[in-house]
């Protein structure tokens, strides 16, 4: 019997996709430069039950899983291989349960970040994690990279509110880790070990997500400044000092302008770095006036604090629509998510700036400040080989600038196929020879997402 024959006997038609036309869609997220192969097969299961079916299928034919969300993810690591059996669960997208008193949501992962966060603000209750594809995202795929989001200098990324998870390992065995209680410590935590695996270790097929009180509405200030360094250097005095936003994002000179290029926002050319803040305190006014201080005494142009949530949502309008502008310099980006310490800041925008110049490139670079996660994007010509190839050599400089600095290849985008290299560089010999043997573990055959990560 073969693999379509064997999947039909435990799933209903609609389940199966086969026509090349449409499984060829789901070959790839949204990442650049990363190869992607033909499946063989695209599932879609509503169950546990039809996971485990369609895992013990793979085992005893030793077909390669793909595990997918909403693709949206810039890694690769929803990349299909040739001849393999993807596994899209952006059918399991029930929001199983919202429980006020212990301030925990049950949810399959197809659920997607926005709808989620929207069903727990009507409890009065908030789940933070908030990547900038939150409209489009799902949890599932959210805990595969352990993504992070604006909010994370105040609240963490995703493995900070994963308390527990139901997973399909290879063989189809149903795992249940972690907890529903705020505290727990029974043995190994192998619930955030699964978190950030790129579905490499099992099938994540329903979650437990601690959630909090909905925090007041948040207030913003804009601050102009004349050179990176003085905005950094405004970053680093905010944090120092104790203060914590709910927001600390900064854009360059590149992204400035893309923006106003675009939008017409009309900030001055003269603007170097534009660092945004928001707080969303019992007092949001009298935090943005302490750092506004501190803004202005680190060297900036202009504050501009706002009264009220509209303004607030109008200064940072320039921040969402970043990325959008950058993607009309060129036809293509690669987007980077080096995080460094925070006082490193400076030195990794300075140094991408440099890195631009040498391969006479356009690299906008916007950043999660308040934790150091830069986001460099790469505008290049995708048509022009020369263009492509500088383009690629650049992302790989910025990548060795981070870990050059002190920090990672990745703060919330993941490894996936783009980075696998680069995660062997930032290991170690002794580090990946370790992290394979846990692989090996719960995926001895090695069908789980092969390719990826090692």
């Amino acid at each position: 019997m073969d693999l379509i024959a064997r999947l039909r006997a435990g799933l209903p038609g609609e389940a199966l996709l086969t026509d090349p036309d449409v499984t060829g869609s789901y070959a790839h997220d949204m990442a650049s430069f990363c190869e992607a192969g033909t499946p063989a097969v695209v599932v879609l299961p509503r169950t546990v039950e039809q996971v485990q079916h369609i895992m013990r299928t793979a085992t005893e034919l030793r077909i390669p899983v793909v595990p997918q969300g909403a693709r949206t993810g810039l890694s690769g690591a929803a990349n299909a291989s040739d001849g393999c059996l993807v596994l899209s669960l952006v059918k399991m997208d029930r929001i199983i349960e919202i429980n006020p008193v212990d301030r925990i949501a049950v949810v399959e992962p197809g659920v997607i970040n926005a709808v989620l966060s929207r069903a727990v603000n009507e409890h009065g209750l908030y789940y933070p994690p908030d990547p900038s594809s939150w409209e489009e995202c799902s949890i599932g795929g959210n805990i595969g990279t352990a993504s992070g989001g604006l909010c994370c200098v105040k609240y963490g990324v995703t493995a900070e509110y994963v308390l527990g998870l139901d997973i399909v390992l290879a063989d189809g065995r149903l795992l249940t880790t972690g907890r529903r209680t705020a505290k727990g410590v029974a043995g190994y935590d192998l619930t955030r070990l699964f978190v950030g695996s790129e579905g490499s270790l099992g099938i994540v097929v329903r979650a437990v997500l601690a959630l909090k009180p909905e925090p007041p509405g948040q207030l913003a200030l804009a601050a102009e400044f004349p050179s990176t360094a003085a905005a950094c250097e405004a970053v680093c005095e905010i944090m120092a000092r104790g203060h914590a936003p709910s927001l600390l994002e900064l854009m360059d000179r590149t992204s400035i302008r893309a923006v106003n290029d675009m939008a017409q926002m009309g900030l001055p050319d003269s603007t170097e770095a534009l660092l945004l803040a928001a707080f969303d305190t019992p007092d949001p006014a009298a935090d943005l006036a302490a750092v506004g201080k501190l803004c202005t005494a680190a060297g900036a142009t202009e504050v501009v604090p706002a009264e009220t949530a509209a303004e607030s949502d109008l200064l940072l309008q320039a921040r969402r629509l970043t990325l959008t502008a950058l993607e009309r310099v060129k036809s293509a980006t690669m987007i980077d998510d080096v995080c460094v310490p925070r006082s490193r800041l400076a030195e990794m925008l300075d140094g991408t700036a440099a890195i631009a110049e040498k391969y006479g490139l356009t690299i906008g670079v916007c950043a999660h400040a308040g934790d150091g996660n830069t986001h460099p994007t790469v505008c290049f010509d995708a048509a022009d080989p020369d263009e492509s190839r500088r383009a690629r050599e650049s992302f790989d400089d910025i990548m060795a600038l981070g870990l050059q600095l002190g920090g990672t290849i990745t703060g919330e985008h993941g490894v996936g196929v783009l980075k696998k290299e680069w995660l062997a560089r930032e290991l170690g010999p002794v580090g990946v020879e370790l992290q394979r043997g846990i692989k090996d573990v719960f995926d001895p055959l090695g069908i789980l997402n092969p390719g990826k990560l090692f």
